[in-house]
């Protein structure tokens, strides 16, 4: 029986019965069949696609793929072009789920989706939160996200919110002022999980420790949070953890393709396998043996309205050696491929390798509450932080010594106190920039 969620769902022409019904399917398919499954819908999308998308077959070059290897890594400087131009025969932005990305790589684009498709979507993610006993329709969330602040797309969102039952707490001012009004909130709401993004939440935690407060103390009925769209350290997650008094769950995601991993009970991030196609891959697109770190690489297996094969998403991760076709294990989520610092010895790293090692050193007493991290030069970073002090002499020293230790010597270092950490439109942080790159 459908819930009312679900009921709206399908109300907007989003097949979600169904959708669950395929669902349920693939995830009784038996392992030592999962990989022939995976096989056979791959190339059953992509043959779809050769037949009835005219712009991917300009792509692709040719009318026929044999073999997987053949299928060209899709970027998404190729799909900044008008939607119209990219859409499947028979489809168009009045029959098809149309939404844009964020634009947190800093190519952002519209997509679409078919309404099965979408609703698939929505299958998945019921089904990973529902191994926690979230339910859309009866489980309170507190939400920490942007929302748009003009008046179509504020009240649109107001109105998902209602009908995903949940209580949005907006995240472009988080002053101490505003977090302390949250705690009023929090005080009076049963709240069974928070959801957001991992920055803001992570703020809020801090704040929460700077008081002495445990956050279960206040609203007992909480049980997780649930964190997504950025990075989560191991350190956040233990300040988490501490000053929220949950388990924290990770969830990493696309909108432009689907929920792409999930904490599981064991602690695992556990890949999604049925709607989803997920390879690591080299710098010459050669697939990468599990352990090995790559560009995460992503097929939607499902989508007719708009092909998404073979997607590069601008992500860097390794899958664990445990991983099977059925259940591919994200080992680690490195960073985006974008967030590459370049030094000058010619080494070149991923842009977070050099916030942790930061983080670890200026964060050691609470004072710097958020900080970002630009490359300016070859051989010049800056730090802006926001604090409740400067950091001393024998601060910045450290962290240039931890520089020296952990990247090489001779880089410069430039901190910079700040007021306010400027987000995107979205609320999203960018952690670390390289402006060299850019």
């Amino acid at each position: 029986m459908l819930n009312l969620f679900e009921r709206i769902l399908q109300l907007n022409g989003f097949p979600i019965s169904k959708a669950k019904e395929r669902l349920a399917e693939i995830k009784l398919i038996p392992e030592e069949q999962y990989e022939t499954y995976v096989q056979k819908q791959r190339l059953s999308i992509v043959g779809y696609h050769l037949l009835n998308n005219p712009n991917y077959q300009s792509f692709v070059g040719k009318n026929r793929i044999d073999h997987w290897e053949d299928v060209p890594v899709m970027q998404k400087s190729k799909l900044q072009k008008p939607l119209q131009e990219r859409l499947s025969k028979g489809f168009s932005p009045k029959n098809s789920y149309v939404n844009r990305t964020s634009g947190s790589s800093g190519q952002p684009f519209i997509f679409a989706k078919d309404k099965f498709c979408h609703a698939l979507t929505w299958a998945e993610i019921i089904d990973r939160f529902g191994w926690f006993g979230i339910n859309f329709n009866s489980t309170l969330q507190a939400r920490f996200y942007g929302i748009p602040l003009d008046f179509k797309g504020y009240y649109k969102e107001r109105i998902k919110d209602w009908m995903s039952h949940r209580y949005r707490f907006p995240i472009f001012d988080l002053s101490d002022s505003k977090l302390e009004s949250f705690l009023k909130v929090f005080r009076r709401k049963k709240f069974s999980y928070i959801n957001g993004y991992t920055s803001s939440i992570v703020l809020f935690a801090k704040f929460l420790k700077s008081k002495n407060i445990v956050l279960t103390e206040l609203c007992p009925t909480l049980k997780y949070c649930v964190v997504t769209s950025e990075m989560l350290f191991e350190g956040d997650k233990k300040l988490l953890e501490s000053s929220l008094g949950v388990r924290v769950i990770n969830e990493y995601g696309a909108a432009e393709l689907d929920l792409i991993a999930f904490t599981n009970k064991k602690g695992e991030f556990i890949v999604n396998s049925e709607t989803l196609f997920v390879e690591i891959l080299d710098d010459d697109d050669k697939p990468l043996p599990y352990g090995e770190a790559g560009r995460i690489v992503i097929t939607s297996l499902y989508n007719k309205a708009h092909p998404l094969i073979r997607y590069d998403v601008g992500d860097l991760g390794i899958l664990s050696e445990n991983s099977t076709y059925k259940t591919p294990i994200l080992k680690q989520l490195i960073g985006r491929t974008s967030d590459i610092a370049k030094l000058p010895s010619g080494k070149t790293v991923p842009g977070l390798t050099f916030y942790y090692i930061t983080k670890s050193v200026i964060e050691n007493d609470g004072n710097v509450k958020e900080f970002v991290v630009e490359q300016t030069a070859i051989d010049l970073f800056t730090i802006s932080y926001v604090s409740e002090r400067a950091l001393a002499e024998k601060e910045s020293n450290s962290i240039k010594d931890s520089l020296d230790t952990y990247l090489e010597k001779g880089l410069h270092l430039k901190l910079v106190r700040v007021s306010k950490i400027d987000r995107s439109k979205s609320g999203k942080l960018k952690q670390f920039t390289s402006l060299i790159n850019a």
